[in-house]
């Protein structure tokens, strides 16, 4: 369990810098200035915690895939799998220069926009709650090596608690950026943009590693075989 948190908590404050350079731009944009210095803070901090609510919510659907994995005996092969996915989808990013995505997330995409765009035109506070969940539906590649890691625990409850401290994981940077207005010029964004490649192939190969049950601790555990075949009747 220690090892779960250490892990969630250290790829969520690697994320903090995708976020800030990143999504950074939208938390400086959220408009405030009407608010006083109390509520300002208060909307910073809701808007945050409507993302890692999010994220809590994607831990809990696909902690339900990821259990179903699990008892079918299938979390080591998926996690070969998800590793050499990421991998080709990274190698095709250094080859071609950009991300690729499918098209039924273009539209997912345009949706969750629309979200955000209605919830920028409330007046009430508690909109920023809803702004922040509608922001963690954004496509985004650390979220998804966040939701890779979810789905490779074996209990919904480990994948919601992964999810949510990945999430907390990203706050402080967030909330420093949200309060004080830290701010992340456009080389350090287009930095950030490089290096991507380069984290999204690391977890790749850490994936492919853990799904090869090679008993190394932190890197490669042993995942679980064929729970269903293992099962005797006395």
């Amino acid at each position: 369990m220690i090892q779960l948190v250490i892990s969630a908590l250290v790829l969520g404050m690697i994320s903090s810098f995708h976020c800030v350079g990143m999504c950074g731009p939208l938390a400086l944009a959220l408009p405030v200035s009407h608010l006083s210095r109390s509520n300002q803070v208060l909307s910073v901090i809701l808007y945050n915690a409507g993302r890692v609510i999010t994220y809590a919510t994607l831990g809990l659907l696909f902690g339900f895939i990821g259990r179903k994995l699990y008892l079918a005996g299938l979390q080591q092969w998926f996690s070969i799998f998800a590793g050499s996915l990421m991998l080709v989808l990274a190698i095709q990013y250094f080859i071609r220069k950009r991300s690729v995505q499918p098209k039924w997330m273009n539209g997912f995409h345009v949706y969750v926009q629309k979200a955000m765009h209605a919830s920028l035109q409330s007046r009430h506070i508690g909109a920023y709650l809803l702004l922040g969940m509608a922001n963690g539906l954004l496509p985004c590649g650390m979220v998804y090596l966040a939701i890779a890691g979810a789905l490779s625990t074996s209990e919904v409850y480990e994948s919601v608690l992964f999810m949510t401290v990945f999430g907390v994981g990203t706050l402080p940077a967030m909330l420093l950026l949200g309060i004080l207005g830290l701010r992340a010029d456009l080389s350090f964004r287009k930095r950030i943009k490089q290096a991507m490649p380069f984290v999204i192939a690391s977890v790749a190969v850490l994936l492919i590693l853990r799904g090869m049950n090679l008993g190394i601790p932190l890197i490669s555990p042993h995942l679980a075989g064929d729970i269903i075949g293992s099962v005797s009747c006395p």
